[in-house]
């Protein structure tokens, strides 16, 4: 990442490691799910905050990437990762089409679009039991033979920072420079010569990509897929997790889905009433705090790891 200097990278590193040795096997778990969400909340930023496109298909992908995976490597006995791999190009197939068909859509008619999109794939792995198993659950294989959640945090977390280096590269790429003219004024950008069409189709295949990679790893961690992953309620939990954070900054979103998630089992002993206080949080952070939650206090965080590298 462009400004994160490399005292902050060592510091969050010697933090999620010493995590791990100290932790129980069930808070584990709870961070081994939070990193999958950060990698759907910050690919959700990417196509959102930066590339100004609101969709609500993101959890489709997912979906799409862990059934693909499973499926393949139930048929074809296909190593799982390169399952995963397969689900991942599925995605970003499907994303860049996507991209392709919304070309002159935005704003709502874009976020109906993309939800009407979400449904049709749900509604098809719910009622095509021959193949999905539907609402009861397709099993999936497990990516590694051990029940131990050791290993599968450490897999995780190296796939969050490859996904967030690689998003952060993008986003200040070339590439990035243009999603960000096209979430400011499309028609400026299309007269300033951003080739619109191209720049939506990568938009759109980066993000689903990124879903589909956290949905077969999500798959294959958990050792079941239902269609409700895809479901409107698990999109509303990922743009709340991104809006929280702050939907302009990647590792933001990533705090946003690590914060939720963990509020989100330290309150539910409250049952259904988390979810009015998640709801009130979401509102003040909108009304408040655009940038989010997080993003000032990620933004402080980088100018004083730039500050210490100074030499005086």
């Amino acid at each position: 990442m462009r400004r994160v200097r490399v005292p902050v990278v060592l510091a969050l590193a010697a933090a999620a490691v010493i995590y791990a040795q100290v932790v129980s096997s069930y808070w584990l778990h709870i961070a081994i799910v939070s990193m999958i969400y950060g990698i759907l909340a910050a690919s959700w930023a990417l196509l959102a905050g930066y590339a100004g496109q609101f969709s609500f298909g993101h959890m489709a992908f997912a979906s799409l990437g862990g059934y693909t995976s499973a499926l393949l490597v139930q048929w074809t006995h296909l190593p799982i990762p390169l399952g995963m791999a397969s689900g991942t190009v599925v995605c970003a197939v499907l994303g860049s089409l996507i991209g392709w068909v919304c070309l002159r859509m935005r704003g709502p008619y874009l976020a109906i679009f993309t939800l009407a999109f979400a449904e049709i794939v749900r509604i098809i792995l719910l009622t095509e039991y021959a193949v999905t198993n539907g609402p009861a659950g397709l099993r999936v294989p497990h990516l590694l033979g051990t029940p131990a959640k050791l290993p599968y945090y450490y897999i995780a977390l190296g796939l969050l920072a490859v996904c967030l280096v690689t998003m952060s590269a993008l986003a200040h790429s070339r590439w990035g420079f243009f999603f960000r003219a096209i979430r400011e004024d499309e028609e400026a950008a299309a007269a300033s010569g951003v080739h619109v069409v191209r720049a939506k189709m990568y938009a759109f295949a980066a993000a689903s990509s990124f879903a589909g990679l956290a949905g077969a790893f999500y798959a294959h961690y958990i050792g079941i897929l239902t269609p409700e992953l895809g479901s409107p309620d698990q999109m509303g939990l990922v743009v709340a997790m991104a809006i929280l954070g702050g939907i302009e900054s990647l590792p933001a979103a990533v705090g946003g889905a690590a914060g939720v998630e963990t509020l989100q089992e330290a309150l539910r002993s409250a049952g259904a009433w988390r979810f009015v206080l998640f709801g009130v949080l979401l509102l003040v952070t909108m009304r408040f705090f655009r940038n989010g939650l997080l993003q000032p206090a990620w933004q402080r965080l980088m100018h004083a790891g730039a500050s210490e590298g100074k030499v005086t």
